[in-house]
């Protein structure tokens, strides 16, 4: 079984379209479109395909058919019903927010850390000078700090530096899976009820 599947809204999903099928071409042809499911507004976004309906479905059509399942028991298909799109004004907004917040928290971190005085008595070490705007420290360290936030997020705007992920790519990775295995168990729960009170 497939992990996640998306769809268009009044699409028929059959079993090809869930899981891979492997055996001998011509069973696994028929098995493959076999329907398991149709979506209707009723479905809303997300519907989650158990591996014992595509178990039922092909033993009724295919009694002697030696079915070894491997992997998932469930699939999850998400229902895409168009794409919003996301409009210039909107898009301004939001990157100016993101812009002020960032800045205002990296701003606010080095008056904690008293980062001016940090750098002034570096500058006097250094140099034996006191010098109350060390630009010659101040500025090579906004560009690094810059740089570096580049390189911790391995992109810049579509480019990537290399082939490993982000950690903010991890994490939404990780956010993911931690949201499909809700949306399972929360759906094995619905049905288990709707199951008991029928």
């Amino acid at each position: 079984m497939r992990h996640k599947l998306l769809v268009s809204p009044d699409q028929t999903v059959r079993i090809k379209d869930l899981a891979q099928l492997v055996g001998p071409e011509e069973i696994v042809e028929q098995i493959g479109g076999i329907i398991i499911h149709k979506i209707t507004i009723q479905d809303k976004t997300i519907v989650i395909i158990d591996l014992m309906k595509v178990l039922k479905t092909i033993r009724n059509r295919f009694p002697e058919v030696d079915i070894q399942p491997i992997g998932s028991s469930q699939t999850i298909v998400e229902v895409q019903y168009g794409k919003n799109s996301i409009t210039g004004v909107y898009f301004i907004i939001v990157w100016m927010l993101l812009f002020i917040g960032a800045a205002l928290a990296i701003m606010n971190f080095h008056e904690d850390v008293s980062m001016q005085e940090v750098h002034q008595k570096i500058y006097y070490l250094v140099t034996g000078h006191e010098n109350a705007y060390p630009l010659l420290l101040q500025i090579p360290y906004s560009l690094g700090l810059g740089f570096g936030m580049v390189l911790f997020f391995n992109h810049i705007f579509k480019k990537r530096f290399n082939e490993e992920p982000s950690p903010l790519e991890v994490e939404m990775f990780n956010y993911q899976q931690d949201l499909d295995q809700y949306v399972i168990l929360n759906e094995n729960k619905e049905n288990e009820k709707k199951a008991h009170d029928d």
